[in-house]
């Protein structure tokens, strides 16, 4: 028998209040920062950070009807998530009513904002997307919803802003969809063999890690088997492979990170592919090889790499 919704979120909210109690956060979450224009209501940390260069997110442009959307959007693009908590004090219309007005500044037309009745109860919290607790708290009874949408040099941005409470505490996700078509990120063999003897390195897009982790993402593998074909065809062929970040976090911690995605990278060939250890060198540079503007959010995007280095 299905467990009620009310019950789901009683166990839920448990759990959570056992999670939160034990590990109290009080900065940002390494390497997050505000969404440019938007920025964070006062007295906020950092929670959830989420930043994917393609990808899809889910927002809801009408209430539901009858526990059903009438207007749900699948966006593609470069998506941002992003997740607040305050510090007790504020109300749930405080925070949101913040975010819709520095929405508007920025450009954005409401498409829609409502309150937990009026937006369709628990059913609507299901239907759009946010991050894990305990980055992300939702009270399915308790909630503000607001999504709009903006127009700007033939480039459309849709953004959301979920509001909810969790212990006095009121926590809020950004989202922000900037639509666009994915790019080709694929290197295969030949184009490697071909970087390194033209210019003695080559940048490869296709291997992938979530934020500050340094664990391949199983959307790497294509990459993996191609730089797995070329070191295969080329028996004799030994490479550096070597990692970058950009500008975001600390000078240290961005040398450390880049060097252990550098180090995962070399031990999945290792593992899956049956590739000689001794013809894998690594290396992690941080922010040292720059190849875009740290600026930017497109420079920064091809700052975020790893390369294989002829020796």
């Amino acid at each position: 028998m299905p467990i009620p919704y009310r019950m789901l979120a009683v166990l839920a909210l448990v759990s959570f209040h056992a999670v939160t109690t034990a590990t109290a956060q009080t900065r940002d979450v390494a390497g997050a920062r505000d969404y440019p224009g938007i920025g964070r209501f006062t007295g906020s940390v950092i929670t959830g950070y989420v930043v994917k260069d393609f990808d899809a997110a889910r927002m809801q442009a009408a209430p539901f009807k009858d526990g059903q959307p009438t207007d749900a959007r699948r966006l593609e693009g470069r998506i941002v998530r992003i997740a607040y908590r305050t510090n007790p004090g504020p109300s749930i219309l405080e925070v949101s009513r913040n975010f819709e007005t520095q929405l508007a500044k920025a450009g954005f037309e409401t498409l829609l904002a409502c309150d937990t009745e009026a937006c369709g109860a628990i059913p609507f919290t299901e239907s759009v997307d946010t991050l894990p607790i305990p980055q992300m708290w939702i009270d399915g009874f308790n909630y503000r919803y607001f999504a709009g949408r903006k127009s700007e040099g033939g480039r459309e941005t849709y953004a959301s802003v979920l509001v909810s409470q969790n212990n006095q505490e009121i926590y809020a996700q950004v989202t922000v969809a900037e639509l666009g078509a994915i790019a080709n990120k694929m290197v295969d063999a030949a184009a490697m063999a071909k970087g390194l003897g033209e210019t003695g390195h080559i940048a490869l897009y296709g291997i992938y890690f979530d934020t500050d982790k340094a664990v391949l993402k199983p959307e790497s593998r294509p990459t993996l088997e191609q730089i797995a074909k070329l070191l295969t065809s080329q028996p004799q062929l030994s490479v550096f492979i070597v990692g970058h970040t950009d500008s975001q976090g600390a000078y240290e911690y961005n040398l450390d990170l880049s060097k252990r995605r550098a180090e995962a990278v070399a031990a999945e060939l290792v593992k899956s592919f049956r590739i000689a250890q001794g013809r894998l060198r690594t290396a992690g540079v941080g922010l040292l090889a720059p190849v875009g503007s740290n600026a930017t959010d497109a420079g920064r995007a091809l700052n975020r790499r790893v390369e294989l280095v002829a020796p």
